[in-house]
């Protein structure tokens, strides 16, 4: 009866992709890959039925079409990780009024996350989430899939390690090259059909053994699409330019070699891709040079390099690795600032008195050379101290730093200063300890100089042009947070004492600030932050300008790290066109390559936080049995995770491991609640959890709750639990592969 079923949707889902043509069932066979006489019998019985309830009509005889004209949405896959998915429209079909159409996993017909499908729209109760079918695959996201292979006598299955991959992978004895079971490797999907009950694939790369440090951090690589190798024709283009700089190039830049000119990064960069100037006019004004890397006058548009960037978008800094944008020729030879060496730049110019004003801009092509390379260390070491080399520039400039940031907060920007959970590795890359990064003052004397680079090249090119003619550039937006989730944060941060003011637009920006100030070295804090940044919108490039609200500027790009970021690429191109009276670029065009950089941030984003996630699991595993104090984070129908304030770890107690009670999940209060003792679990409270499991294969931290554990309960009660746990979920569920 099941697989009548299938087979009714599977060729409903043909005439939703043909509609208004006749087809037979044998077409109608061929196009569902189905070929033999029983499963084309079942087809004809599909037809049968299809036509009784007056989905389809026999137009010929031996021909059938639809009755009905469906309505279709294109949009991505978002699979959740229980195995249903949200199709969010793309923006082209997206209205104003439309929600994401939620699809049933059995309305999936092979969709995977990030997907673009189309969907047929189901009808839908009232004012319910619209439901839908998906009819087509348009794009696949990805095809190769990172994971550990169970290897049999004749064939092998593939678990993935990403949980929204809801599907085993079958592979063919044939296909399984020199893979042995529970080997980590990257398996390329290569067939899957509605009808299919797995996925078909081959395995292409052997990573190596499962809860090594290279074989779990390259699965990271590889599990979100990044590559550790250039190809040889880009390696070949980086490697035919000069290291020397011709006196021909400097004459058509302005020269601030005589400069005092240096830079300030952290102790183990390699590429240093911005400067700062300094020099002192004598009447209260200064001039101040912020100076980028010069990326653009080597990766030309079309290249080898220039392709091989775009589809990276960005650099990938993994715990113990980076992966570069551009080839080390470039990332760290060529194109980075290094002391006591000319290098070609793209300079804002600054003229600027002692209140930290702008009198005068100016922006083109330089050539420097750096007198000294500082670390972070050594330029707070300045600021505290006063003493050391080009200590009076470092105060000075730290000095207009704060003005220019209190002018910022004065405006309503907001200030993240979020906990960067940093690791010391041994030689064999274990972590020995975790530690959080503080930011001091000389990090945000760089950040402050930047962000005026930014937002006075986003000014100026905005500014450029008529009213009705404005300039294609690429832009940083930041959209005004949603007030429902502003709501939300402002019931959660109340459980901790703290107000939020939401009485108008103006307040809430001031007030977040206070709160971000109040929480500072505070156990609540990281908690707090991070469910700060949740309930801002995502900073994206876009072509079109809307200005940057966590930042209070109206106006602001990305144009400081061209090394590492391709939109920053794109916007010097796009300046140095325009002040040497270049027509405005395509909008489009560039639009798509907003999009493109931006969808590699997130990827870049979301690898990074996986290896901090590896190494945490990694660490915590040794304190396996011990006990540490933690704040809840996420409450959930499974459970509730709680952060081990100590070490920035987040890990899960799952509801059927806590047996003083049977809790259960409010979705309205969002706490979990127990049945006999209403004992309350909520977002924001303090907890004392023992470490119960650490699965670095699966990144995944398993915590019990002190005074809730096994030994805590009766046998008589756990029985009794457990037995009332299965029946409200059904029972046992068992996972059945199947070819």
């Amino acid at each position: 009866m099941a697989q009548i079923d299938k087979i009714k949707r599977m060729v409903e889902q043909v005439f939703a992709k043909n509609q208004r043509k006749l087809l037979n069932y044998k077409q109608i066979a061929a196009k569902l890959e189905l070929s033999s006489s029983e499963e084309k019998n079942l087809v004809l019985l599909a037809i049968k039925q299809l036509i009784k309830t007056g989905a389809l009509e026999e137009v010929q005889p031996g021909k059938f079409a639809s009755v009905f004209v469906a309505t279709f949405i294109e949009g991505y896959a978002d699979v959740t990780q229980r195995g249903g998915a949200y199709v969010k429209p793309t923006e082209m079909e997206r209205g104003d009024d439309s929600k994401d159409i939620f699809i049933q996993k059995d309305y999936l017909n092979t969709a995977l996350h990030g997907d673009l499908v189309k969907v047929q729209l189901l009808s839908a109760k009232n004012n319910d989430r619209p439901k839908g079918e998906v009819v087509e695959i348009i794009k696949r996201a990805k095809t190769n899939f990172v994971g550990t292979i169970q290897v049999s006598s004749s064939y092998g299955f593939l678990v993935a390690d990403d949980k929204r991959m809801y599907a085993d992978i079958f592979i063919h004895k044939a296909d399984l090259g020199k893979a042995k079971d529970g080997d980590k490797v990257i398996v390329e999907l290569t067939h899957w059909m509605p009808h299919d009950e797995s996925p078909s694939g081959k395995v292409i790369e052997i990573l190596g053994r499962p809860g090594e440090h290279n074989t779990e951090m390259n699965a990271i690589v590889a599990e979100f699409g990044f590559s550790t190798k250039f190809p040889e024709n880009v390696e070949n283009e980086a490697k035919q330019f000069s290291d020397k700089i011709g006196n021909e190039e400097i004459k058509k830049r302005r020269d601030f070699r005589k400069t005092p000119t240096f830079t300030i990064d952290p102790i183990d960069a390699k590429d240093f891709d911005d400067a700062i100037s300094l020099k002192d006019l004598g009447n209260g004004n200064y001039e101040i040079g912020v100076h980028i890397a010069d990326v653009s006058h080597y990766v030309t548009p079309k290249s080898a390099l220039d392709n091989e960037a775009y589809i990276r978008g960005t650099s990938v800094y993994l715990v113990d690795r980076t992966i570069p944008m551009l080839p080390e020729k470039l990332s760290n030879g060529l194109c980075s600032l290094r002391p006591h060496e000319e290098k070609l730049t793209f300079s804002a110019i600054f003229k600027m008195n002692s209140n930290a004003e702008v009198l005068e801009e100016w922006f083109g092509k330089t050539v420097i050379y750096s007198d000294r390379r500082f670390t972070y260390e050594e330029a707070q070491e300045r600021i505290e101290t006063g003493e050391g080399d080009y200590a009076n520039e470092i105060i000075l400039l730290n000095n207009l730093a704060k003005k220019m940031r209190d002018e910022r907060f004065k405006d309503g920007a907001i200030s993240f200063e979020t906990e960067e959970v940093k690791f010391k590795l041994d030689e064999n890359f274990k972590p020995i300890d975790i530690y959080i990064k503080v930011r001091k003052e000389a990090h945000k004397l760089v950040e402050e100089f930047m962000l005026l680079a930014n937002k006075k090249v986003a000014e100026h090119v905005s500014n450029m042009g008529k009213a009705n003619h404005k300039y294609t550039y690429v832009y940083r937006v930041h959209e005004s947070p949603n007030e429902d989730k502003l709501k939300l944060f402002s019931t959660f941060a109340a459980r901790f004492g703290y107000r939020v003011q939401l009485d108008n637009a103006n307040k809430v920006s001031k007030s977040l600030n206070n709160l971000l100030v109040e929480v500072e070295g505070k156990p609540e804090q990281n908690l707090i932050q991070s469910q700060a940044i949740r309930t801002m919108s995502k900073a994206v490039y876009s072509t079109k300008k809307s200005g940057h609200y966590g930042l209070a500027f109206e106006h602001y790009s990305h144009f400081t790290s061209p090394i590492r970021r391709y939109p920053d690429l794109m916007a010097h191109r796009l300046l140095f066109d325009y002040l040497n009276g270049g027509k405005s670029a395509n909008q489009e065009e560039y639009e798509v390559m907003c999009k493109q950089s931006s969808s590699m941030e997130q990827k870049a984003a979301d690898a990074e936080r996986a290896s901090v996630k590896y190494k945490q699991v990694e660490y915590i595993k040794d304190f396996v049995g011990q006990s540490f104090e933690g704040i809840i984070s996420g409450v959930t129908d499974w459970g509730m995770y709680v952060e081990i304030t100590k070490y920035k770890c987040e890990g899960l107690i799952k509801l059927a491991n806590i047996h003083d009670d049977y809790y259960e999940f409010d979705d309205k209060n969002l706490w979990i609640i127990g049945r006999a003792t209403r004992k309350k679990y909520q977002l924001g409270d303090s907890v004392n959890v023992t470490v119960a499991g650490a699965d670095i294969i699966k990144r995944q931290i398993d915590l019990e709750m002190e005074g809730t554990g096994v030994l805590k309960a009766t046998r008589r009660n756990q029985e009794r639990f457990t037995r009332e746990k299965e029946r409200n979920r059904g029972g046992k569920s068992t996972k059945k592969r199947r070819r």
